[in-house]
């Protein structure tokens, strides 16, 4: 499975759930109507998607099971994942973001500089967002300049950025 985005809250009082998407585009999601929910907490589970749409800069969407505000509010922090067999394949060189989301970046002096949190869409290129020790954000474009190795299996993005850029 290929983890998609996370339900951040509720959304009105009839039960419908906001999803923050780790996809390249907000709408994404909405081409999958089989979607599953869980975290290291909680086990995963297949839903149906009953309805869904773009609502400002999340996606709003009504699953089955959830009748209520309440039982909406207690679906935050769940992640929302689809089959990776149901995702397009890749081109060598490309990364679907969610997969480059908690790798660790290290330049290439060998200094961590902080965990991928989020990845953003300027227009011009794509911007990693990184999370250092303390939680200051550091933003990298994500350049074939910059971009100097992803490994998925070591869990590692080595890029060409200084220590130095960040201040």
């Amino acid at each position: 499975m290929v983890v998609m985005g996370r339900i951040v809250g509720a959304q009105g009082i009839l039960g419908w759930v906001k999803v923050q998407t780790f996809t390249e585009y907000l709408d994404g999601l909405l081409d999958y109507d089989e979607w599953y929910l869980g975290n290291d907490k909680q086990p995963w589970r297949k839903v149906n998607v009953l309805e869904a749409n773009v609502h400002g800069k999340v996606l709003v969407a009504r699953l089955p099971g959830i009748p209520d505000r309440t039982t909406a509010e207690q679906c935050k922090g769940l992640l929302v994942a689809v089959h990776r067999d149901n995702l397009p394949k890749q081109e060598p060189g490309e990364y679907y973001w969610s997969d480059l989301i908690g790798l660790q970046v290290v330049n290439l002096g060998g200094e961590s500089l902080g965990i991928v949190d989020t990845l953003l869409e300027t227009g011009a290129n794509d911007v990693l967002s990184v999370r250092d020790a303390q939680g200051k954000e550091i933003l990298i474009p994500f350049l074939a300049s910059v971009i100097q190795q992803v490994s998925l299996d070591e869990k590692v993005i080595r890029v060409d950025w200084q220590a130095d850029y960040l201040k």
